[in-house]
């Protein structure tokens, strides 16, 4: 995982709102695709994405995956980011 690959992912909307979504805690790939109008396909990809980003981790449940944030990764970022910023404060 790498800071490229994680604002690669965070780059599109439909991911950003899959984080927005998993923030009440996990949720299957078919609750998720409630709340878009894509294939499953194409949720498949996002959730792809997001996976090999570290955004997000998968737990298999009886015949279900749920997916759940990973918030560390996003930890990372903004401590990255808030380091940009004191070091222009010196």
């Amino acid at each position: 995982m790498s800071f490229q690959e994680s604002f690669k992912a965070l780059s599109d909307p439909t991911r950003r709102e899959i984080l927005n979504l998993l923030r009440a805690g996990p949720l299957s790939a078919g609750q998720i695709l409630e709340h878009f109008p894509i294939t499953g396909a194409s949720l498949s990809h996002h959730l792809s994405v997001l996976k090999h980003a570290g955004l997000i981790d998968d737990e298999k449940q009886g015949k279900y995956i749920y997916y759940a944030l990973n918030t560390s990764v996003l930890e990372d970022i903004l401590n990255w980011i808030i380091s940009l910023k004191e070091k222009g404060d010196e």
